[in-house]
């Protein structure tokens, strides 16, 4: 079933110039980026994107990492979108992450893992709203 699901590429990949890379290994795993944009994100939008861990310790550690430099946030389609970007992406820390993934090829630690993506089908359709409307989904 064709899903959609997004994708931030996060400031340690946008800072070392790696968005073109990462969209290859995207791209090679059977995922159309149908929107993307560069953006800087400011400290409102993190904050609310990352809400559901605002009573964690690393909360503003990590707001403040996400708008140190440029993201690209992207609306990516495929088949099972939301569990083949997982697989794609590589466990969450990055000396866990199999050969090939984003995060085995570019993440520089557990914080600065270079990509994030949706969990579910749900909490991609609300990710996207944040940054992007219908008419910037070019399928």
């Amino acid at each position: 079933m064709t899903e959609r699901t997004f994708s931030i590429i996060k400031p340690d990949a946008t800072r070392r110039n790696l968005t073109g890379k990462v969209n290859a290994v995207i791209e090679d795993a059977g995922l159309r980026i149908v929107a993307q944009r560069r953006i800087k994100m400011s400290k409102a939008q993190a904050e609310k994107f990352y809400e559901v861990h605002k009573e964690r310790p690393f909360f503003g550690e990590l707001v403040e990492f996400m708008t140190s430099a440029p993201v690209v946030v992207q609306v990516l389609e495929g088949d099972n979108a939301v569990a083949r970007y997982r697989e794609v992406m590589g466990a969450t820390n990055p000396a866990q992450a199999a050969e090939g993934t984003i995060r085995k090829l570019y993440a520089e630690s557990v914080g600065e893992n270079s990509v994030h993506g949706s969990d579910s089908l749900d909490n991609a359709k609300i990710e996207i709203a944040q940054f992007f409307t219908e008419a910037d989904i070019v399928g």
